[in-house]
């Protein structure tokens, strides 16, 4: 079967490899969609400090179970069409001894620590694999980038009274647009890019601004009666990014950070202080993340070609991945297709 490799840094290959057989416990997936993540990307140009190469990208994931191993109980079946929680757990931790799974210490999420689902058919342990019938396979493969955005909106607390900022408005700040929304809250959207501001428009967000027209604090202040968001959700992943949470959320305001920068981050640290601010890193997502992703998703109301950038057949992922390196600012879901139909 054909699968996905980054070799080496900046170097693609299309290759042969054995079909995996389920082992006890586990299901074989036959993949249709998977999505590219920034991780991906970060792999790709040699920045993702927890890659090791040759290794096999992908963890956003859609396909359909094609055969069950033994031990598997009923409720997942052949046929069934499915998404993957792509990260493990070892239950010992310090994280997991406080049920906080999704921040193990020795966690391996798929693409990353271990091989991924950029392949035609792949193995997964049964618990790690969520139905949702009433959702196709586009929409299943946007569900696990959603949930981080969502994740990080439960670690921040969100209520219906917030103000949100949202530094960066790529997939995963447009989890985090939705599920603020969803908990009542107004959403002020930032970014450098027009059209990524439109799409979060789309979603709801109520002030969109783009930073490289205006000045942010001014528009913040603004919007906000000159009291700063309540709330400020880094998810752009840079130095920058990270000050301006720090200096414009909300006097005893949460910022959440979402984002791996490429550099340490200098900070103001007399707002730490002053502020009496709450600072949250957010990591993956839960099961309750996941659930609640799949019921926004079931209610219609995502716009889900709109967000889907390029959709691309295997042979075509160096090119895809050379293009989003290239215009990063010009992407927010590229996805390889595998299986055109269910062959279970």
């Amino acid at each position: 079967m054909q699968a996905i490799q980054i070799k080496a840094p900046g170097i693609f290959d299309l290759k042969e490899i054995d079909k995996p057989r389920p082992l006890p416990g586990e299901v074989l997936i036959q993949v249709r969609y998977v999505g590219f993540c920034g991780s991906d990307l970060s792999t790709w140009l040699g920045k993702n400090p927890m890659v090791s190469y040759p290794r096999i990208p992908g963890h956003e994931i859609s396909g359909n179970i094609v055969e069950k191993g033994a031990e598997v109980p009923s409720g997942l079946e052949k046929g069934d069409p499915v998404t993957v929680v792509p990260y493990t757990s070892c239950g010992s931790c310090s994280s997991c001894r406080a049920g906080r799974f999704n921040a193990c210490r020795n966690n391996q999420t798929l693409g990353v620590q271990r091989d991924g689902g950029m392949q035609e058919f792949v193995a997964v342990p049964w618990e790690k694999v969520l139905r949702a019938p009433g959702l196709d396979h586009l929409e299943l493969v946007m569900v696990e980038p959603l949930t981080v955005g969502f994740h990080a909106i439960e670690r921040g607390k969100v209520q219906k009274d917030d103000v949100v900022l949202v530094l960066g408005c790529g997939m995963i700040g447009s989890g985090a647009i939705v599920a603020a929304l969803g908990r009542g809250a107004r959403v002020i959207a930032a970014d450098v890019d027009d059209h990524k501001l439109k799409l979060a428009g789309r979603l709801g967000a109520q002030h969109l601004v783009n930073v490289r027209r205006s000045e942010l604090h001014d528009e913040l202040m603004k919007i906000t009666d000159r009291e700063g968001p309540t709330v400020a959700v880094e998810a752009a992943g840079q130095a920058h990014t990270y000050r301006v949470a720090v200096e414009e959320v909300a006097f005893a305001g949460r910022v959440v950070c979402i984002g791996y920068a490429g550099a340490d981050v200098s900070l103001p640290t007399k707002f730490f202080v002053q502020k009496e601010m709450d600072i949250l890193g957010s990591r993956n997502a839960t099961a309750e993340d996941f659930k609640d992703v799949i019921r926004y998703l079931e209610t219609g109301s995502f716009p889900l070609q709109a967000m889907i950038t390029r959709i691309l057949k295997p042979e075509r992922a160096g090119e895809a991945l050379e293009a989003w390196a290239s215009d990063p600012g010009k992407v927010m879901k590229m996805m390889i297709e595998f299986h055109t139909e269910n062959l279970s």
